[in-house]
């Protein structure tokens, strides 16, 4: 799943691409991908004549604002944009299509079908779910060890689960977690409540250096994700843990083990890690 630097390099690919542009038509070919509204047609009639201003992001969703409506785009685990000089051509897999005035088009493709698209009146997109429950974002100053000690002393999960909450902290997912909490020294199990402060500072701290470090690299190709420019990311070749099972641990030497919390499967070192 395209976490918070993959979807930021997105976003960047996007600005360059049609940012100015105006929409002329929308074709919906998998309805249930549209949120709000539900109707797919009204969907197509609203995004009509609409000229994007900009692309913005929250989290792992993005936010195309256009004259009137923001169109708030989740790419879940295997969506993609991908913008082309003409219309076409269409594969199975695109779901939804932007055509726009001067003949280039936007290719929402997904081959699962997971993604979603919101579309809301401009300005009411934060009071609206999914953004609502949001969290702030592992850059935003909001993310700070006061704030995290003070959610993690309310909770019995393990701080993995917790990082992945969306609605505690916005934009981790897998890959970034493990590599936040090596980083730290902290065993993914660690309850929350029996972190210290001075640990959970070292995890604010090292999530926030993790997230810009694979933002600057343009987010981490590990299986299919792309930027609309058809670019891929370069972090993947600067992790520490995630998909280095049985590799030596580039601290102590001693091999990076694999194992499941939450249900997620979850890359350490049993000997850097507490």
């Amino acid at each position: 799943m395209p976490e918070l630097p993959e979807v930021d390099a997105v976003k960047e690919s996007l600005n360059r691409q049609i940012r100015g542009k105006t929409i002329r038509q929308v074709t919906v070919y998998w309805p249930p991908m549209v949120k709000v509204p539900e109707d797919r047609k009204q969907f197509e009639e609203m995004l009509q004549s609409q000229t994007v201003q900009n692309i913005s992001r929250m989290g792992k969703f993005m936010i195309i604002h256009l004259d009137d409506y923001a169109l708030v785009s989740h790419l879940r685990m295997e969506g993609k944009y991908f913008f082309m000089e003409e219309e076409g051509p269409k594969d199975k897999h695109t779901h939804v299509l932007f055509l726009f005035d001067d003949g280039t088009s936007l290719h929402y493709n997904d081959v699962r079908k997971f993604g979603t698209m919101h579309l809301f009146d401009k300005g009411t997109e934060n009071a609206h779910k999914p953004l609502v429950l949001l969290g702030p974002d592992p850059i935003d100053d909001r993310f700070s060890a006061e704030y995290m000690h003070e959610r993690l002393q309310k909770t019995t999960r393990r701080i993995k689960t917790v990082l992945l909450d969306q609605s505690v902290v916005a934009g981790f997912g897998n890959i970034y977690v493990d590599e936040t909490l090596f980083r730290a020294g902290i065993h993914p199990e660690r309850l929350g409540t029996s972190l210290s402060e001075k640990e959970v500072g070292r995890i604010v701290d090292e999530g926030r250096k993790v997230i810009r470090e694979a933002m600057g690299a343009g987010g981490s190709t590990i299986r299919s994700y792309a930027r609309s420019d058809g670019g891929k990311g370069e972090f993947q070749n600067r992790l520490f843990v995630y998909g280095q099972e049985g590799n030596p641990c580039p601290n102590c030497s001693r091999p990076i083990t694999k194992t499941k919390v939450g249900g997620r499967g979850t890359h350490l070192c049993y000997h850097c890690q507490e």
